[in-house]
């Protein structure tokens, strides 16, 4: 690929050039800025590290990656790419890639430190959310439309990724008690928790403890809980649009049209995605384990390993529940996605082994045509 297929922009761009922060608050390096970690530094050959330059992708479009790297943004035509079959080997976005330094082309993508996936609404297949997230935001607001099942689902996704959570409930401004919400989250046990008001900078700031220098944050979070107006608010630039929620459920619309990785004032990038109220898990039982750890202690407790934890004798599991020590509520999401994700992966394998089926099929079809050609020379 030319470099005439790149279009070359400042460093970062979308108004927030990171040059302009105070010197103290500056990573060391564009890359150090960008998430470039020791962790992607070991994946590089010799060769690699003298002719390829590192670029991360930015955001995902129906033809075109955004990347950024030392050089500053590039646009590269996915027409470039030899894309590969499994869905989860595609660049999303948060991924790293190698470019020639030469002519720009394309080398290869490295490994990730995590993934983010869902089972795409509607279909049988795997969607790739994001990829080498440290730490999440999980969004909700403090109104009609809060929903603890919703957040321990969020959690779950985050654990099995292997990436930090923490819970930022907003529109704290509009209500008059944030304690009932408070409460509500306690069972999350060691989530740390903050309530904010996401249209105010001020109110938002204590976020950025969360968000060091290097470190990539993604947020989750369902349409109009507000992720759009604290990444206005953190980055102190109009980023994304935002739009009132309805009053009648206090559910929003979809304002963000696609995920996005934005640098912030002190180095930290914030991931904006659209809203998700459908979360299909594609797979980590250990996620769902780690969102849940009480109910998972419990089980290890029951005096058979192969407890359905529903009428069996000696279950620790139903006895926490009738001494009130365990919420009925939390043991039907927990069985909840529990059965989801064996249902999903059921279906995955089934869909991995008809596309070999198929695969098969089309070699052995080109296979004889390949004959008969022969023949007939």
């Amino acid at each position: 690929m030319s470099r005439s297929l790149i279009s070359r922009r400042s460093p970062f761009g979308r108004g927030n050039n990171l040059s302009e922060q105070p010197r103290k608050a500056r990573p060391q390096s564009p890359l150090d800025a960008l998430g470039w970690k020791p962790f992607f530094q070991q994946q590089l050959s010799l060769d690699e590290y003298e002719h390829c330059e590192p670029v991360r992708v930015m955001a995902v479009h129906r033809n075109r990656l955004e990347v950024a790297g030392e050089s500053g943004e590039s646009s590269l035509p996915l027409e470039s790419i030899s894309l590969p079959t499994a869905v989860e080997l595609r660049p999303t976005v948060g991924d790293w890639l190698l470019l020639e330094r030469e002519d720009g082309g394309y080398r290869r993508m490295l490994e990730r430190s995590s993934l983010f996936r869902r089972m795409a609404p509607g279909a049988e297949r795997v969607q790739l959310i994001a990829a080498n997230v440290d730490s999440v935001l999980i969004v909700a607001s403090c109104n009609q439309d809060f929903n603890l099942s919703r957040i321990e689902r969020y959690l779950a996704l985050t654990r099995a990724a292997g990436s930090r959570a923490y819970l930022v409930l907003t529109k704290a401004d509009l209500c008059a008690d944030t304690g009932e919400y408070l409460e509500a989250v306690k069972s999350l046990r060691e989530l740390p928790v903050m309530a904010v008001n996401a249209l105010d900078a001020d109110s938002v700031s204590s976020l950025r403890s969360w968000l060091a220098p290097g470190e990539t944050v993604a947020m989750l979070g369902s349409s109009g809980v507000g992720k759009s107006s604290l990444l206005n608010s953190l980055s102190g630039v109009q980023l994304a649009e935002t739009s009132a929620i309805r009053e009648d459920d206090s559910k929003g619309r979809h304002t963000t049209r696609h995920r996005a990785l934005y640098p912030l004032p002190g180095g930290g990038l914030l991931l904006d995605s659209p809203g998700m109220r459908e979360l299909g898990l594609a797979g980590g039982e250990e996620g769902v384990a780690a969102a849940f750890e009480d109910i998972d202690a419990l089980a290890q407790q029951c005096r058979f390993s192969d407890c359905a934890h529903d009428a069996e004798p000696g279950c620790a599991v139903q006895a926490a529940l009738e001494r009130g020590d365990l919420d009925e509520r939390r043991l039907r999401n927990w069985r909840k996605l529990l059965r989801e994700i064996t249902r999903n992966q059921r279906t995955l394998a089934e869909q991995r082994a008809d596309d070999r089926a198929l695969g098969q099929f089309y070699r052995e079809v080109q296979g004889h045509a390949r004959s008969r050609k022969q023949g007939r020379d």
